[in-house]
């Protein structure tokens, strides 16, 4: 996958269409990222013994969106990414738009 955690990405498909946001976690696997403050669902929570001092009730979180309805922001401008093998032999992720190094 092209992001990363910490990226700051916009959401370019969706009901949060247009929102940007900090990827908060990537999920490989199922192709997914959690962006900060997108896609919010709210859950309810039971109260336990495992989650000590934590009470019952509504909490909001984020939900993961697909990897596919997100793209990289560049001056809060969606961007694609693209690679370039420096001379020492690195690989970099760098902007199709600009040409510059994420």
């Amino acid at each position: 996958m092209k992001i990363r955690k910490g990226d700051e990405v916009v959401v370019i498909a969706g009901k949060d269409k247009g929102a940007t946001g900090k990827v908060i976690r990537v999920i490989p696997r199922e192709e997914r990222v959690v962006v900060e403050g997108v896609n919010l669902i709210t859950k309810n929570i039971k109260a336990d013994a495992q989650r000590a001092g934590k009470e019952s009730g509504r909490v909001t979180v984020e939900a993961p969106l697909h990897v596919s309805n997100v793209a990289l922001a560049e001056d809060g401008k969606p961007v694609r990414v693209g690679y370039r093998v420096n001379e020492d032999g690195t690989k970099v992720r760098i902007s199709r738009r600009s040409g510059k190094e994420i």
